[in-house]
């Protein structure tokens, strides 16, 4: 996965911002490591779910497509972990 480039869309670039309004500080780089590193991924068509704990109580879920050897980032929340079961 090292040579594959990770983009993100308009949305999930703003999303960050947005986030912290609501006390969920998200760093770029744990988007990234969400990506390389989940606990578990899930299909949905052509997109994969990928969950990490981000605390105790929550989880970050990121909504990605695969292109060729490009990871194209659509969006990404704050999920419970007990819902998700992460």
């Amino acid at each position: 996965m090292k040579s594959e480039q990770i983009r993100f869309t308009k949305h999930a670039s703003e999303k960050f911002q947005l986030l912290k309004r609501y006390g969920f500080d998200v760093a770029k780089s744990f988007v990234t490591k969400t990506i390389t590193s989940p606990s578990r991924v899930d299909l949905r068509d052509d997109q994969c779910l990928a969950l990490r704990p981000l605390n105790e109580e929550y989880a970050l879920r990121v909504v990605y497509k695969q292109i060729n050897d490009n990871i194209l980032v659509v969006t990404f929340d704050p999920v419970k972990r007990a819902r998700f079961d992460v």
